[in-house]
C-alpha cells in the first residue's frame, strides 16, 4: 500500500520542484522576456488537475490504478521539462536565439491562438482529403492484389518501385503537374497514405489462413462473401497497422507540403515563424503538431479496440 502511495506522490514532488525552480531562480538576462509568466501559469494549471486526479482517485477504483501505473511516467516528464527549463531559460546555456525560455514557447500559444487555431483547421480539412482519397485508394489496392493473382502481377512492381519512394521527393514533378500547390499537397498526402495500406492489407489478406475459405466454400459461400465477410475481416489487423503507419507518414508529408506554397496550416506557420527567426513560435507550432499527432493515434487505438475486440487477449499492440 505505501508503494503504491507513493507512486502517486512522485508527481506532487516534481510538480513542486519544478515550481520552485521557476519562482525562485530568474531567468538569464540573455533570454528575452516574455510579457507574462505563462510557463508558471501552465505549471499552476497542471497543479490543479494533479490534485483533482489525486484526490478522486482515492474514490475511484479504476482511475487509482491507471494513477499510479502513468504518475511515475508524467513525473519524469516534468522532471525532464523542469530540466530544459534549467538549461534553457534560467542558465542559457544553449544560444537564446535557437533555444527560448519556456514562457516565450508557452506564450506563443497565447499570442498567436487564433492563428494557431485557423492553421490546425486547415491542416485538418488538407489531411483529410488526402488521407481518404489516398486510404480508400489503399484499401482497394491492397484487396485486388491480395485476391487476385493477375491484378497483383501488375500492380506489385509499381509498388515495389514507387511505394519505397518519400512522398515530398516528388514534389518538383507534382508542383507542374498540378495547377495549384493545394491540389499537390493532397497528392502527396494520398501517396504516404496509399502505400502502406496498400501494402498492409494484401498482405494481410495473403496471410489469411486457407482453411477460412474452405469452410466458406463448403457452406456455398460465393466469391463476395468470402471477400467480405472471410477475407477482409480477418486481415483487419494488419489494416489497422498499415493504418497507423500511414497517419505517421501523413503528418511528415503534411507539414512538408504545405511549406510548398500553401497560404495556411501547420506547415505553413512553421516555415513562416522559422523565416522570421521567432524560434518560440517554432516550437509553439512542433509542440501542437505532436498533440494532434498523438490524439489521432490515440483515437485509431480505441477504434481498434471497438472494432477488433475479438482480439482481446489474443494480440498485444
Amino acid at each position: 500500500m505505501l508503494v503504491k502511495q507513493l507512486k502517486k506522490i512522485t508527481i506532487l514532488i516534481s510538480w513542486i520542484l519544478a515550481v520552485v525552480v521557476e519562482i525562485l531562480i530568474p531567468n538569464s538576462i540573455k533570454q528575452p522576456m516574455a510579457d507574462k509568466p505563462y510557463f508558471l501559469y501552465f505549471l499552476y494549471i497542471i497543479g490543479g488537475l494533479i490534485i483533482i486526479i489525486y484526490t478522486c482517485s482515492f474514490f475511484v477504483k479504476k482511475l487509482d490504478f491507471k494513477f499510479q501505473e502513468k504518475a511515475p511516467l508524467f513525473a519524469g516528464g516534468l522532471l525532464l521539462i523542469n530540466a530544459i527549463n534549467l538549461i534553457c531559460g534560467k542558465l542559457a546555456l544553449l544560444p537564446v536565439l535557437f533555444f527560448p525560455s519556456l514562457d516565450r514557447i508557452f506564450g506563443a500559444f497565447v499570442n498567436d491562438r487564433v492563428l494557431l487555431g485557423e492553421c490546425v483547421m486547415s491542416s485538418g480539412k488538407l489531411l483529410l482529403i488526402g488521407f481518404a482519397i489516398g486510404g480508400i485508394l489503399g484499401f482497394f489496392t491492397g484487396i485486388f492484389v491480395g485476391f487476385s493473382k493477375k491484378f497483383s502481377y501488375w500492380i506489385n512492381p509499381l509498388t515495389k518501385i514507387i511505394g519505397p519512394i518519400p512522398p515530398t521527393s516528388w514534389s518538383p514533378l507534382v508542383l507542374s503537374l498540378f495547377s495549384t500547390s493545394y491540389q499537390a499537397a493532397v497528392f502527396m498526402i494520398a501517396l504516404a497514405v496509399w502505400f502502406p495500406i496498400s501494402v498492409m492489407t494484401s498482405n494481410g489478406i495473403q496471410n489469411v489462413q486457407q482453411a477460412y475459405f474452405e469452410v466458406a466454400d463448403t457452406l456455398g459461400a460465393g466469391k463476395i462473401y468470402k471477400i467480405f465477410k472471410v477475407g477482409i475481416p480477418a486481415a483487419l489487423p494488419n489494416v489497422f497497422l498499415g493504418v497507423f503507419y500511414a497517419t505517421t507518414s501523413s503528418f511528415v508529408t503534411l507539414v512538408t507540403a504545405e511549406m510548398f506554397g500553401c497560404k495556411s496550416g501547420i506547415g505553413w506557420y512553421l516555415n513562416w515563424q522559422k523565416s522570421m527567426m521567432l524560434y518560440a513560435n517554432v516550437y509553439a507550432g512542433l509542440i501542437l503538431l505532436a498533440v494532434l499527432c498523438n490524439l489521432i493515434i490515440t483515437l485509431l487505438f480505441k477504434a481498434k479496440d471497438h472494432i477488433l475486440i475479438w482480439q482481446k487477449g489474443v494480440i498485444k499492440w
